[in-house]
């Protein structure tokens, strides 16, 4: 255990829009440092969804980030020799964080020729409430509600 908390790094607002939430996304995104690569990717694919949906990219995207985002998840806790699936609140900085590895892990896994066509897909098919992203948002909340009752076991 570390004696002293760790200071919170606070990222730069990107340059096209001046959204800390896209600087956080693009970081998430980025390979080997490449920042510029994955700013380029992410603005791509924004213009993609522009031009598919004929709505503003980043809103869309916003949508869609809401839509991914988890409010409960399970955790495992050994009690009394047995392992219950104990549904637990996120706090807000990692429903956030997750809802962005699961909109970037899931566009990396489509099947569309390049990262800008495969992240405008998934990012569509979020903020329509369908895709794969979604679709680990809605079995996390299902593995919760069905776990409901070990909730009197949480600290």
């Amino acid at each position: 255990m570390r004696k002293t908390k760790a200071k919170k790094r606070h990222v730069l607002p990107d340059p096209k829009f001046n959204d800390i939430l896209v600087t956080r996304f693009v970081n998430n995104m980025m390979y080997s440092g490449k920042k510029e690569t994955s700013y380029g990717i992410f603005y791509q694919a924004l213009d993609i969804v522009q031009q598919k949906t004929q709505q503003d990219g980043l809103e869309t995207w916003k949508k869609a980030l809401s839509n991914v985002t988890p409010s409960v998840e399970v955790r495992s806790r050994r009690v009394g020799g047995a392992t219950f699936q104990i549904p637990t609140e996120i706090r807000p900085e990692r429903r956030v964080s997750m809802a962005m590895k699961w909109l970037i892990d899931y566009s990396r896994n489509r099947n569309e020729k390049s990262m800008e066509n495969k992240l405008a897909g998934e990012i569509i098919s979020a903020a329509k409430e369908e895709g794969a992203a979604f679709k680990k948002k809605e079995d996390i909340h299902k593995m919760a509600e069905a776990n409901k009752a070990f909730s009197h076991f949480r600290f």
